[in-house]
């Protein structure tokens, strides 16, 4: 079988947003992730930048937060035949989460708290962690995906705990004054776990801006100006990796 045949079998693409967060308009912010949205290839994996719809807006933090009810009506409409991956913050019983969502035809099939806070950011103020036991690998439309939320990329042990994925989406708001570590990290993930890795990051001024896509082999195509930078995805060039350079993931 050869790499057209198999792109042709699963037809999946791969696609990692750049964009600016405009705070407090957060309206904004969400008519701009679902244009891009719709802009997608059908059976697009959408990965969108951490609280790309808000920002950390600890000076309107009542109103980002109620915010997450008009975001999830609104993306769920949006994600027919598409894969919506992207964090926001929500108020659940009494505590402050950073929420990991992965969005796929109307549902939140999938959800988890940030569990590594960024406490150089104050996000351990604001915010609870979640545990580590709900970082796992979820099967969504026959694509086995993981996501590491930012701060969480820099953890080796959580790298282990996706061994396997097909996919890991990496939603960030990243320093800018680190965007070495994030170029560096986010291709020894796909090298390590040898599967596609699709990073996304703000355009935010304080921001690496480096979203992209490194495929198992562990070659790097960043957005550059594109908000959507759009890759085939293929589980072949997964498997032949594996074969290739045998480390035991299956």
């Amino acid at each position: 079988m050869n790499s057209n045949n198999a792109n042709k079998e699963s037809g999946h693409k791969l696609c990692s947003l750049l964009f600016d967060t405009v705070t407090p308009d957060y309206n904004t912010n969400l008519q701009t992730l679902l244009k891009l949205i719709d802009q997608a290839s059908e059976k697009s994996i959408i990965v969108a930048p951490e609280v790309c719809l808000t920002s950390y807006d600890y000076d309107n933090f009542d109103e980002a937060l109620e915010f997450a009810h008009v975001a999830n009506k609104a993306i769920k409409k949006a994600s027919h035949n598409k894969i919506i991956i992207l964090t926001m913050m929500e108020r659940r019983d009494g505590e402050v989460f950073n929420f990991a969502k992965i969005f796929h035809n109307g549902k939140v099939v999938y959800e988890r708290a940030k569990a590594r806070l960024f406490r150089f950011g104050d996000e351990h103020k604001y915010m609870s962690e979640g545990t580590d036991d709900p970082i796992e690998i979820v099967e969504v439309d026959g694509i086995k995906i993981g996501i590491l939320i930012c701060f969480e990329l820099r953890f080796k042990d959580l790298w282990q705990r996706l061994e396997g994925a097909d996919v890991i989406a990496v939603p960030s708001w990243w320093g800018v004054l680190r965007s070495e570590h994030f170029e560096n990290l986010t291709q020894a993930l796909a090298i390590m776990n040898q599967c596609f890795v699709v990073a996304s990051d703000s355009l935010d001024a304080e921001c690496t801006k480096m979203s992209g896509i490194i495929t198992p082999h562990g070659k790097v195509d960043r957005n550059g100006n594109k908000p959507c930078l759009e890759v085939e995805y293929s589980k072949r060039e997964i498997s032949v990796m594996r074969r290739y350079m045998d480390v035991g993931i299956k």
